[in-house]
């Protein structure tokens, strides 16, 4: 996926804002209210924001408990008053916030040691009584899923290290089984068990060839399905399903390291790049007793189709939990079909049945919640124009919408079976926020829960009864506020985080106006945008423009929400002297409908930077304060490659642009992604040549930086080299900076990130400002 670099918090934020009109048009204005002021205070900086994180925001992480008697509880890491950078696990009652230690740092001191186990993840039994840590971990492409796992046994009080005399940091992904008796984990490619009985350990399977994974997938079903933990219990611990991929066949690509020792170390790793051939997948069932794997037997080329989600269906009425069957989503490689397969275990069988289509594009759903003790199960689906949900048999397939109207459904996040009732994100009028609502399992009546005055962007954790929600809320200049609240009455119970400290720095800085907006194209489209304008904005001055571009359909640019280092990065560029904006073109991930999201299939690259050159056209004819010949653009990743096809297509709009890790040509990106978009290279030649911007490289009139890491796995710094190969050849000045070994993120290693944005505050000042320093 070519990522949409910006913040990122752990949790989503909220705030409000207030209209107010501007130009004829709607717009939703917010004003940090501090004043003008020349004090060190007053002013932002790349240290500031960067090196020194002065303006980081706290978020508050807590998870639910399962299965809590009849209380309703969460859990959190907190500081241990006993070990300095310790944490202990302390509980907290949702009603009566009341707190208690669950699991003190003193309990995680294993054997033989005088510091506790640092926590990076924890995962409960049951019944509460055995605690899995994991820790000691390392980075696997982009998180960190390998490590070492140790079990608490709470009621003996004993800490052990899981999985035998194995190398440090070689686990991954285990799970308790659901009884507790028994882990599973991944090492080597392989799938094991532990026996947290007799400690014995089984290796379940056996990978014949280096291009074999068990259990845990390639690069390329990690980065496009986000899968990495490949593999599911059955109810009562007696089977595993597991992905198996086999890469045997992929061409493998090269990341060099020419700085870490006397000749470079080269890393190989399968990638299938467009049209090119995919890896194998298919997907099996180990009985633990028997440790024989049986494979389910799946329609079609396995080359050519993804497995990207399966779930065990919880048939625990009839079967004591002893599941039998399992849920199976299968795409076509073209990706406009994903077949929803019921798969018989035991035979290796498998019945369609249901079957979602597009004339563009399908997605994969994983906000799939059973019902009915496994009876029904919810789906996601645009058949209609809309992103609803329904309601599913699983003998028939029959399908009842759940969310009427002329909506999308952002994110189905709960079921309420108690209630017969679904929750779920949604925006119906401001596609730049999101609410909560409430609709029953029949669709006859759909409710905000969101209070009705509250704007910006709101996030929630729903409890497991469905009772009490973490709420976060927050807008693009206001960070975030964490509070519990009750459902569906949304009465705030307790706040949690209300970051006043960074409110108060935030006040002290220059007044800025921050204002979301509606453009409309020729063609009689509207897009959303957002501004940012100077302190002591004069509107009969005129004003150097950077646009912010993402324009893909992997992300969003245009959101009411707290906007983390980039806001304030932008922030710190129009305390400078330069307006900010951003657009929204049409394709990219926003709540107005399928077709708005995927009019674009076959033609990325080609009308998103059309709508964005359209939008700048009428704000620059609307805005008399912006400078028409000092325009700017910069983007990552797909807004890299976005601001490539703005400098080439359109060099009579825009004068400078940073293309940070973009992909120049699309036939060289991987297959899931750029095939999902824009079909079979082999099938839409041109397309894949008119969305590619080395295309149109020749046609570069303005100044362009170019940034990359030249350990980028993803959006490789081969494409990079192809295009300035192509600009050189056209006697096309550009300006580059390679990051040696840093990966698409570009903030590995020493200094990075500051290095970075300091080269590209210097690039805009000296050629939209003149003040380059």
């Amino acid at each position: 996926m070519r990522r949409l670099m910006r913040y990122n918090p752990r949790l989503f934020f909220v705030a409000c804002s207030w209209l107010v009109p501007l130009l004829g048009s709607t717009t939703f204005a917010q004003q940090t209210p501090a004043p003008v002021s020349a004090d060190a205070k007053a002013v932002l900086t790349v240290d500031r924001i960067y090196e020194d994180h002065d303006f980081d925001a706290k978020s508050y992480s807590a998870r639910w408990l399962d299965r809590d008697g009849p209380s309703t509880a969460m859990t959190t890491l907190e500081p241990s008053d006993a070990y300095s950078n310790a944490k202990q696990i302390v509980r907290h009652d949702a009603q009566t916030g009341e707190t208690s230690t669950m699991v003190s740092a003193s309990e995680l001191v294993p054997p033989g040691e005088s510091e506790p186990l640092s926590i990076d993840d924890y995962a409960w039994s049951t019944d509460q009584n055995r605690l899995l840590v994991f820790t000691n971990t390392k980075r696997v492409w982009r998180t960190n899923t390998r490590g070492d796992y140790w079990l608490l046994d709470r009621s003996s009080r004993q800490l052990r290290k899981l999985g035998g005399d194995g190398p440090a940091s070689s686990m991954m992904f285990a799970k308790l089984s659901p009884n507790g008796n028994k882990v599973a984990f991944v090492r080597n490619r392989n799938l094991f068990v532990e026996d947290l009985v007799d400690h014995s350990i089984s290796q379940l399977t056996y990978s014949d060839s280096d291009t074999v994974i068990n259990g845990t997938t390639d690069w390329v079903y990690e980065e496009e399905f986000r899968l990495r933990d490949a593999f599911r219990w059955n109810g009562d611990g007696t089977k595993i399903a597991y992905w198996q991929i086999d890469t045997a066949g992929v061409e493998k690509f090269p990341l060099i390291n020419n700085t870490d020792s006397l000749y470079p170390k080269v890393t190989w790793f399968a990638y299938p790049k467009a049209g090119t051939r995919n890896p194998i997948c298919r997907i099996g069932v180990v009985d633990l007793e028997s440790k024989a794997t049986s494979w389910i037997e799946l329609p079609g080329d396995r080359r050519d189709h993804y497995v990207p989600w399966i779930d065990w269906v919880p048939n625990t009425s009839d079967t004591g939990g002893a599941s039998k069957q399992l849920l199976i989503q299968q795409l076509n490689r073209l990706q406009n079909t994903n077949t929803l397969f019921l798969a018989d275990v035991d035979k290796g069988t498998v019945n369609v049945l249901l079957t979602e289509t597009d004339d563009a594009w399908v997605d994969v759903h994983d906000e799939l919640f059973w019902m009915d003790e496994g009876k029904r199960f919810t789906w996601i689906s645009d058949r209609t124009g809309w992103r609803r949900a329904y309601c599913v048999d699983v003998e028939t397939g029959v399908a009842v919408e759940a969310t009427p109207g002329d909506f999308d459904v952002v994110e189905l996040l709960k079921v309420d079976e108690s209630h017969r009732q679904l929750y779920f994100l949604a925006s119906p009028e401001n596609a730049t926020e999101r609410y909560l609502y409430r609709s029953d399992f029949a669709g006859e009546s759909t409710v905000r829960i969101t209070p009705g005055g509250a704007t910006g962007t709101h996030a929630y954790a729903i409890s497991p009864n469905a009772k009490f929600a973490i709420h976060t809320h927050s807008s693009l200049a206001v960070p975030p506020v964490v509070e519990l609240v009750s459902l569906p009455e949304h009465k705030t119970i307790r706040v949690y985080e209300t970051n006043e400290e960074l409110v108060n720095k935030l006040a002290e800085l220059q007044r800025v106006e921050t204002e979301f907006f509606r453009v409309t194209l020729d063609d009689g489209v509207t897009l959303d945008g957002s501004c940012i304008k100077p302190p002591g904005f004069d509107p009969t001055t005129q004003y150097p423009l950077l646009v912010y571009v993402y324009g893909e359909p992997a992300g969003t640019t245009v959101t009411n929400k707290w906007g983390g280092s980039t806001y304030l990065w932008h922030r710190m560029l129009a305390e400078r002297g330069l307006v900010v904006m951003s657009f929204d073109n049409r394709g990219t991930n926003v709540p107005r409908g399928r077709e708005f999201r995927k009019c674009v299939y076959r033609k990325i690259g080609t009308l998103g930077p059309a709508d964005q050159a359209d939008a700048l056209r009428n704000v620059l004819e609307q805005r008399p304060y912006l400078d028409e010949k000092r325009v700017g653009i910069w983007g990552w990743s797909g807004g890299g490659s976005s601001t490539l096809h703005a400098m080439f297509k359109f060099p009579e709009l825009y004068a400078t642009g940073i293309s940070v890790a973009p992909v120049p040509n699309q036939r060289y990106y991987d297959t899931i992604y750029q095939e999902r978009y824009m079909g079979l290279p082999q099938s839409n030649v041109e397309g894949y040549r008119k969305g590619s911007p080395i295309s149109f490289a020749s046609q570069l009139a303005g100044n362009l930086l170019i940034i990359h890491g030249t350990g980028d796995d993803n959006c490789h710094y081969q494409t990079v080299e192809m295009l300035f190969d192509e600009l050189i050849a056209n006697d096309k000045p550009f300006s580059m900076m390679a990051y040696p070994n840093r990966s698409h993120s570009i903030s590995e290693r020493k200094n990075t990130t500051r290095h970075l944005r300091k080269l590209m505050t210097n690039y805009l000042e000296e050629h939209l400002l003149g003040t380059a320093r």
